[in-house]
C-alpha cells in the first residue's frame, strides 16, 4: 500500500496527491502552511479542556451535531461496540468555550481554505471520463458550505476492564469529500489494502494526513476509493492520551452526489447508522 508523501511545495504535488488518493484512497501531506508548533499548542491547548470539569457545560446538541461528546458516544457502522474516545464538534456557526475560539476558529477556517484547494488540484487531475460524471467540479461543492466539520478527538489510556473487543475507533470509512487529519500526538492510526491487510499510516509532527471519504468514492464512481481504516489500542508501555484533529469537508447539502442522492440526504443516512441520530 504504497501512500505517498506529497511535497505541498513541489510542482508535481497535484499529480502526486491524484495519483495516491486514487491508488490507496491516503496521501500524506508535507511543508503546508499549518506549522507543527501551532499543532502542538492546539493539542495541548485542547488536552486542556478534556482534562477539565468544564467540558461537561458544553455537551452536543442532538440537533446541530456540534459541541463535547462524551467518552464512548460512538460506534463505527455495522458495529455495536462503542469506541474509546471523547470528541468536540467545531463548525463554523457552531459553540466554542471562549478561551479556544479565537485559535479553534482560525484553524478551522484555515484547513477547510487548504481542504477547497486540495479538491480544486484533484478536479485539475482527475481523468476527463471520470470528471464528466461530477454533477458539478469538486471545488464547487464546497462553496458557501458551512458543513465543515473540525473534530477534535481525544482517546484517553484505554482501561485494563474496557468492554471485551473495544479499541479507540473501530474500522470505519468516513463520510464526506476528504478528510485532513493533523497528525496525532502518537501512532495508532491504520488503513486497510484492497488484499485486507493493516498499515501503519505516518504520524510525524507536523504531517497532514489526507483520505476520500464516501462522498467522494460515491461523486467519482469509486474511481477516489473510500479505504478503511482505524485506530488501535496502545501497547501497554505506550498506554497514555492521544490526540488528533481531523477536519472533515462536507459539501453543501443541496448537492446532488450522483443522480440519486444529496450530500445532505446521505449525510443524515450515515449520522443515523453509527448512532449520532
Amino acid at each position: 500500500m504504497n501512500v505517498e508523501t506529497v511535497d505541498y511545495r513541489s510542482e508535481h504535488a497535484q499529480e502526486a496527491l491524484t495519483r495516491s488518493l486514487h491508488n490507496t484512497g491516503f496521501a500524506v501531506l508535507s511543508h503546508h502552511p499549518i506549522t507543527p508548533e501551532r499543532i502542538a499548542a492546539f493539542y495541548e491547548m485542547w488536552g486542556n479542556f478534556f482534562a477539565s470539569e468544564e467540558k461537561h457545560d458544553w455537551l452536543r446538541d442532538p440537533e446541530n451535531q456540534d459541541g463535547y461528546f462524551p467518552f464512548r458516544s460512538e460506534h463505527a457502522k455495522g458495529q455495536t461496540v462503542k469506541d474509546l474516545k471523547e470528541f468536540y464538534h467545531v463548525y463554523s456557526w457552531g459553540r466554542v468555550p471562549p478561551a479556544l475560539e479565537a485559535e479553534t476558529r482560525a484553524l478551522h477556517n484555515d484547513l477547510t481554505n487548504l481542504g477547497v484547494e486540495l479538491l480544486s488540484w484533484l478536479q485539475a487531475m482527475t481523468p476527463e471520463e471520470v470528471k464528466s460524471q461530477f454533477t458539478m467540479p469538486l471545488n464547487e461543492m464546497m462553496a458557501e458550505s458551512v458543513q465543515s466539520l473540525l473534530r477534535i478527538l481525544h482517546y484517553p489510556p484505554v482501561e485494563e476492564d474496557a468492554e471485551e473487543g473495544a479499541i479507540r475507533a473501530a474500522a470505519h470509512e468516513d463520510i464526506n469529500l476528504i478528510t485532513l487529519l493533523l497528525a496525532g500526538s502518537q501512532p495508532g492510526l491504520q488503513a486497510k489494502d484492497s488484499q485486507g491487510n493493516w498499515h501503519d499510516v505516518s504520524c510525524d509532527a507536523g504531517m497532514i494526513t489526507i483520505n476520500n471519504g464516501d462522498m467522494l468514492a460515491r461523486a467519482s464512481a469509486n474511481y477516489f476509493p473510500s479505504t478503511t481504516h482505524r485506530v488501535v489500542n496502545p501497547d501497554a508501555q505506550a498506554n497514555q492520551s492521544r490526540y488528533s484533529m481531523p477536519i472533515f469537508l462536507h459539501p453543501r447539502p443541496d448537492v446532488m452526489l450522483d443522480k440519486d442522492i444529496s450530500a445532505g440526504d446521505y449525510l443524515q443516512q450515515r449520522l443515523r447508522e453509527i448512532g449520532l441520530k
